[in-house]
């Protein structure tokens, strides 16, 4: 079994958390989740492209979000992700595992799945697309709802916290991107 481990906790394999595993691939998101669907530039070039890509599929992005990744490996199908926001008693676990990887010449990506002790259900995917014109589109992904009781009791609060998170991967990409 794989094992992550970050600090104190220890993620054995298990199964998702929802049922819909992989319908990040085709964007036909499940009904009764909130979706995300994010598209936009973020630069130009075969090189630029590269770069993107280097950072997306090591984390790298995430880490320049503000998370913390509990894993140096780069993203391929079934590894466990354990990512952490915020600090002290108001830190979160979120343990995720790959549930596919997009790896093309003009496509990268991954998403990743949630799994038991994530405070959400569901999935996210984050692909960088290079165009025909040579313009570099990165889009998000994700379907989501509340699994544990402080996402349930946030509310309104739990989906702000998310869209700051996806504002801040866009940021995030957009920085790792430039020449």
């Amino acid at each position: 079994m794989a094992r992550v481990h970050y600090g104190e906790l220890v993620l054995l394999d298990g199964p998702f958390t929802y049922p819909e595993v992989g319908a990040t691939r085709d964007a036909r998101l499940p009904t009764g989740y909130r979706h995300v669907l994010r598209d936009v530039d973020v630069g130009a070039g075969r090189d630029v492209f590269a770069r993107a890509a280097e950072a997306l599929l090591t984390f790298g992005m995430h880490r320049g979000a503000g998370l913390a990744v509990g894993t140096r490996a780069p993203a391929v199908p079934g590894l466990p992700v354990v990512i952490r926001v915020g600090a002290g008693p108001l830190r979160l676990t979120a343990p995720c595992r790959v549930v596919y990887r997009i790896d093309q010449p003009d496509r990268q990506g991954f998403a990743y799945g949630t799994l038991d002790g994530h405070p959400e259900r569901g999935e996210e995917a984050f692909v960088l697309h290079l165009t025909g014109t040579g313009r570099i589109r990165f889009r998000i992904t994700a379907f989501s709802r509340p699994a544990s009781a402080l996402a349930r009791l946030g509310g309104p609060l739990t989906t702000l916290a998310q869209e700051f998170a996806t504002q801040r991967y866009l940021r995030s990409m957009r920085r790792l991107s430039r020449p």
